[in-house]
């Protein structure tokens, strides 16, 4: 039985975008399940699906997964070729930290610069959420000094760390936010050259995968979420 994914809408579920994102640049064949994040019955298709009533969720058979940290994991452990943590012990552990780190923080960098894709690219000042920038901008430089001599992203080659940070760095995009040179090579930044546009993101990319996931994204935007992000209810997220 296929692997099956319930989620919101990844324009605007950061959440939701995380394990999506991994499992198609990793290659890990699934069924994608979208519940709009408005649908009148969100709740109770969720409910009926097992977890907590939030996106996203995985269905696995008979095992059901929810909160995308641990949707990694189990990938990771499911199909262990994806790479989706690095080989090296310490550059693993540094990983799952950083990835942690994400996954339970960073809350006034959510609530100062919403996720939305195709919003188009208009500055805004960090006020509260810039220590947040400052300490993500600091993890990727981290990253990239000491683990990421083999490939363009945080540990060299794609995974999970990747994953987690990806809406960060489409949301720095959005918002104009400048980071330390070089930039960190998480997905979108050097593998990525996007610019935003009437139909979503155009991706040249050096990864085939993240081209295609990234076309992938504008189809489950509404035209008027280009003047005005949406803001959908974190109680529909596993996070926000």
């Amino acid at each position: 039985m296929a692997l099956r994914l319930i989620i919101g809408n990844k324009n605007y579920s950061s959440w939701s975008l995380r394990p999506w994102l991994a499992m198609k640049v990793a290659g890990i064949a699934f069924e994608e399940t979208l519940i709009p994040l408005d649908a009148p019955d969100f709740k109770v298709r969720l409910v009926a699906s097992g977890g907590n009533g939030k996106v996203p969720v995985l269905i696995d058979g008979d095992t059901c997964v929810w909160e995308s940290l641990a949707i990694l994991e189990y990938l990771a452990e499911k199909f262990p070729l994806a790479g989706l943590w690095p080989q090296d012990m310490a550059a693993r552990a540094h990983a799952r930290a950083i990835a942690a780190e994400m996954h339970a923080g960073f809350a006034a960098l959510r609530r100062r610069l919403p996720m939305n894709v195709r919003r188009p690219v208009i500055a805004r000042a960090l006020d509260e959420a810039t220590a947040d920038v400052a300490r993500i901008d600091s993890i990727w430089s981290a990253c990239r000094a000491r683990f990421g001599a083999r490939g363009p992203f945080l540990y060299g080659a794609f995974g999970a760390a990747d994953a987690m940070y990806a809406p960060v760095v489409s949301r720095f995009r959005t918002y104009a936010v400048e980071v330390s040179p070089p930039p960190p090579a998480t997905i979108c930044v050097r593998t990525w050259s996007c610019r935003h546009g009437a139909n979503g993101l155009t991706p040249r990319a050096a990864n085939p995968g993240c081209a295609r996931t990234t076309r992938s994204i504008g189809p489950t935007c509404r035209e008027s979420d280009l003047v005005q992000p949406r803001r959908a209810s974190s109680s529909r997220n596993s996070g926000c």
